[in-house]
Order: structure tokens, then C-alpha cells, then sequence
């Protein structure tokens, strides 16, 4: 006890006072008006921020009000007027159900039908075993004791998937929700999962006399948040049935060419503008269905001069003689012809550049200069195994200049190949666009797609032998790959394509090379040239015509000339 608790008074005895601080139970002595204070006050922070989630909560679920007010409505009538109100109202809702779907049955399944499995999915299929399918896949994060749960935000059906919008805990990123995709999808209940680090959707593009307001809102809605993560649920998967070909747009447009389907029943649109190709897959795994699905989206362009396609087949013919008459050019037997092809258009690439230097950095296709489009249905052939190595060697520096300038200058490559490896496909790295289809070893989806492409959800290398055409393609704006499915063109379908869609015969000359100029004569450092006589050709006589004349040469009895 402290010296200041004790007082001595004048009698001489001892009076003690309750210390200060009592340093036995570390307890401070406070008076209850003070104390009584601050409780209250901390009550009070304790209620206004109560009330400040609860408002927050109101605000964040506000697509939940109509219905609340709706739930308290009903309960009103019900105690007023009884249950006939509600049968009236069921019977009126019911027939205008009936009529709306009769009349605009895909208005209906999108408004009704979809909102009200998304409701359902979410509270029964998810909401039910959230905390239990995130620790069972090891994406709860440990903190002070507690567990923090990633958030479920929305749920989204379509026909085929479901979209799940979470927040992460802090301490994630994307890269875990990517390894522990498969574990998630066999935990709901389905095949696959595809986990995406940005919006799938783009910003709308708003017009008329309040857009911008709803700009306004956009910037609120579609603001970047980095610790959101989409998580795409297969359902139901599409792309098990063999995609019919899709009609030939009666214009190409170059940056949405319609080539199969998605995932999500959508059409897989593809950007073919300013890019080169390369398609990977192993054999019978449909290169073909890429190939000629991008040729029936380009047949109108072809048939009206456009579009210019220079096919290659090293395979003598067998994938691509079927379309000939789709083709301005065609090689398919003779090596030297396939590099004289290549260099004819590394030629036309260069009359372009002359043309458009200064003026534009992206040609435009017209008819004038139209696109062309080099199809190679295997590039390994000439790369790798091209027994002539002077021919191997004029292909590949051609093609070394059409895929580092060619894209710009409306002069695009498309290539297939089996083998994606760098030491067979020297230039693969050039390919700024990459389709993945059925490959044959796991770090074969790395090599073609890019490092990290598998983990992100490229599993090309498990697409079953029955999935011919099912590729892995990367999107605009989006790290990861999407599974496609190209649409399947019969031998009848190309043959019936080629001879409604023939290509014009070519109506512009061949480039021509400009002879390289003379070289100046060697300078001797003092301001004079210095004589030095070529060397004679040898099939020229040494003597002139003249003195030739003048000799008798009488060669014809063996005898030597006087």
C-alpha cells in the first residue's frame, strides 16, 4: 500500500484512506457519475453502428424491398378481407404468366424462369454448404482465433452455368481460386469451373437524354474491384453435341467473325482484324473445324474480292483441295512453289508498306487492297521437317517477316500444327492470337497458350477424343481462357460452300521486285576510283567476235588451228 494512503492525526492514531491505485488487483477507482458516462457513450457508438450496417445491409439487398413490402401486404389483406383476395390475385398472375410466355416465351424464361432458379441454386445448392465446400477446399483464412469465410455476393443462372460473384478474404488473390477450381466444381456438384479475376461483361454503352446519368451509375456499378472474383459453374455443358455450321454473315466483320459456341450457349465471336493465328491439337482433334469455320465467316468477304486466301497444304491436298475454289492461290505438291508463295507475300507486304507509310497504322480491307489471309494447315512441315535446306531456310525467314509486319499491313497467317514446341515451330512466339485444341501432353497447353494457361483453366490436354473441336481460346481483355466449340463442316457442306462462295481470279499483278542498284566503284582514299575488271562469264569465248572471224578454225578434222 502506498505511504500517501496514510494520515497521522494529532491523537496519534491511524486513520487509513482508500488509495489512489490498488496495486494488487490493478483496478483504478473511478467515481459512478464518470463511469455511468462512459458506458452510456459507449452504448451509444454501439447503437449508431448497429444502425449504420443495418442500413448498409438494406442498401446492398435493396432488390429485396418489393418483395418485403409485397410479404407485408399481403399479410394486411389477409387479416382484412381473408384468402380470396390471394386466389384472385394467383389466378390473374397465373393467366398473364401463361400469355407472356405464349407471346415472348424467351422475354418470359429470362425474366421469371432463370431469376427464379437463381434463387433457388443460390439458397439450396450454395448458400446451404458454403462454409462447409470453403474449408473442405482450404479458402478460409485463419485470423485472431476466428475464421473468415469468403463472401457469396450474387448468383447468376443462364440455360447452361451459373455465375457466382464473391468477395475474398484478405490475404487471397486469384491464383488460389484458379488451383482449387476442380475441387470446387466436383463440390457443387458439377464437371467444371472457370474462375475469372475481371468482369465477364463489358461496360454497356449508353446513348439517348439520360445516359448520361446512367453513365454516372456506371462508374458506380462497374467501378474495378480488385478483391472480387467470377466464378462460372458448368451446369449443363454444351459442347458435348457437334455445333452445326452457323450461317455466313452476309458481311464479315473482321473484329466478330462467328465461328462456334461458348460455354454459356453464346456464339463464340472471333477477332481476326490486325493478328496472326496459330491452332495446336493433336491429330483427329479438329484443326480442320477451326480452319473451314473460318472460312465460311470470311466466304462472302472471298467471293466479293475482300478477302484474298493463299492456302498451303503440305499434305498434298488432303485437308484443303476439297475448298479450291475458295482460294485465290493454292500449293500443295512442290516446296519451292510454297516459298515462292511466302515471298510473294512478304513482296505484297512491302508494296503496302509504301502505300500507308504515314497515312495509317491498321489497313483496311477494301477491294482495291484487300485482306489476305495465308492459311498453312501444317507449318511443322515446313519449319522442321523440309528435307531442302535452302527452301527451308527462304520459308522460315519469310515467315519470320509476315508475323513480325505483316498484321498491321492487312497480311494475316493462319497455321496449324501438332507439335507447339519451339525447336519444331521456331516462330511461335510471333503468334499473338492461339487456339488450343486436344493436345497430347500437359506442358503443351503452356507452350501454346502461355505460362500459367493451365492453371487458369486450360486443361487441354484432358478434352476426351469425342470433344473434336472443343479448344481453349484466351478472350479480349481477359487472362483467362474460355472452352469454345468450333462448328463441324461435312466434305458435302465445304464442297457446296466452295461453289456458292468462289473467289474472283486474281486481278492485281504480282509485286515486282526492284532490281538493286548498282554498287560504287572501290575508292583508293585519295578522291580516285580504282579500275577493277570483272570477271569474265564462262560460257563467253576469251576472244572477240572479229579476230574469231579472222582464224581459221578447222576443228571439224581434229587438226589444231593455224
Amino acid at each position: 500500500m502506498d505511504r500517501a494512503a496514510f494520515r497521522w492525526p494529532q491523537g496519534g492514531g491511524v486513520m487509513v484512506r482508500a488509495p489512489l491505485v490498488n496495486f494488487r488487483r490493478f483496478q483504478i477507482t473511478a467515481p459512478w457519475p464518470l463511469l455511468w458516462t462512459v458506458t452510456a457513450l459507449f452504448l451509444l457508438f454501439r447503437l449508431v453502428a448497429a444502425v449504420v450496417r443495418l442500413g448498409v445491409f438494406a442498401v446492398r439487398h435493396w432488390r429485396a424491398w418489393p418483395a418485403l413490402a409485397l410479404a407485408l401486404v399481403a399479410v394486411d389483406v389477409y387479416r382484412s378481407h381473408g384468402w380470396w383476395p390471394h386466389l384472385l390475385i394467383t389466378v390473374v398472375l397465373t393467366a398473364a404468366g401463361g400469355v407472356w410466355w405464349w407471346r415472348g416465351r424467351d422475354s418470359f424464361h429470362r425474366h421469371v424462369i432463370l431469376r427464379a432458379v437463381s434463387v433457388w441454386r443460390r439458397l439450396w445448392v450454395y448458400r446451404r454448404q458454403w462454409h462447409e465446400v470453403m474449408s473442405l477446399c482450404g479458402l478460409v483464412k485463419k485470423y485472431d482465433g476466428g475464421e473468415v469465410v469468403p463472401q457469396l455476393l450474387s448468383v447468376r443462372c443462364s440455360y447452361a452455368t451459373d455465375e457466382l460473384v464473391l468477395r475474398m478474404p484478405k490475404g487471397q488473390n486469384p491464383e488460389v481460386w484458379h488451383k482449387a477450381a476442380r475441387d470446387l466444381a466436383y463440390s457443387f456438384g458439377t464437371r467444371h469451373c472457370r474462375v475469372f479475376s475481371t468482369r465477364r461483361h463489358p461496360v454497356p454503352h449508353r446513348s439517348g437524354r439520360i445516359a448520361w446519368l446512367l453513365r454516372l451509375i456506371d462508374r458506380v456499378r462497374f467501378r474495378d474491384r480488385p478483391r472480387h472474383v467470377w466464378l462460372v459453374f458448368i451446369r449443363r455443358d454444351p459442347l458435348t453435341r457437334i455445333v452445326a455450321p452457323l450461317p455466313v454473315p452476309a458481311r464479315p466483320d473482321f473484329t466478330a467473325l462467328p465461328l462456334g459456341l461458348r460455354e454459356d450457349l453464346a456464339v463464340y465471336c472471333f477477332r481476326l482484324l490486325a493478328t496472326h493465328v496459330l491452332i495446336g491439337g493433336a491429330t483427329r482433334m479438329g484443326k480442320g473445324s477451326v480452319i473451314w469455320s473460318l472460312l465460311r465467316a470470311l466466304a462472302a468477304g472471298i467471293r466479293s474480292g475482300l478477302v484474298r486466301v493463299w492456302a498451303i497444304d503440305p499434305k498434298g491436298g488432303m485437308e484443303l483441295a476439297i475448298g479450291r475454289p475458295l482460294f485465290s492461290r493454292y500449293v500443295d505438291d512442290d516446296w519451292s512453289r510454297m516459298a515462292d508463295l511466302l515471298e510473294d507475300a512478304v513482296a505484297r507486304m512491302r508494296a503496302r508498306q509504301q502505300i500507308l507509310r504515314g497515312k495509317a497504322r491498321v489497313h483496311t480491307p477494301t477491294v482495291d487492297e484487300p485482306l489476305i489471309v495465308v492459311v498453312i494447315d501444317e507449318i511443322a512441315a515446313l519449319l522442321a521437317y523440309l528435307p531442302d535446306s535452302e527452301i527451308r531456310t527462304r520459308i522460315t525467314q519469310a515467315l519470320g517477316l509476315l508475323l513480325s509486319q505483316g498484321a498491321g499491313l492487312g497480311v494475316l497467317v493462319v497455321a496449324a500444327t501438332q507439335d507447339p514446341r519451339k525447336e519444331v515451330v521456331s516462330v511461335r512466339d510471333l503468334f499473338p492470337t492461339r487456339i488450343a485444341l486436344g493436345l497430347t501432353e500437359r506442358g503443351h497447353v503452356d507452350l501454346l497458350l502461355g505460362d500459367g494457361a493451365r492453371e487458369r483453366g486450360a486443361l487441354a490436354d484432358q478434352i476426351p477424343l469425342s470433344g473434336k473441336g472443343v479448344a481453349y481460346v484466351l478472350l479480349d481483355g481477359q487472362p483467362e481462357p474460355a472452352r469454345v466449340r468450333f462448328s463441324y463442316l461435312s466434305d458435302e457442306v465445304i464442297r457446296d460452300l466452295a461453289a456458292t462462295f468462289p473467289a474472283p481470279p486474281e486481278t492485281q499483278p504480282e509485286p515486282v521486285v526492284q532490281p538493286a542498284a548498282p554498287k560504287p566503284r572501290a575508292s583508293t582514299g585519295n578522291g580516285r576510283h580504282t579500275y577493277r575488271p570483272s570477271a569474265p562469264k564462262q560460257g563467253a569465248p576469251l576472244l572477240p567476235p572479229s579476230l574469231l572471224n579472222a582464224l581459221d578454225l578447222n576443228t571439224s578434222n581434229g587438226s589444231d588451228p593455224r
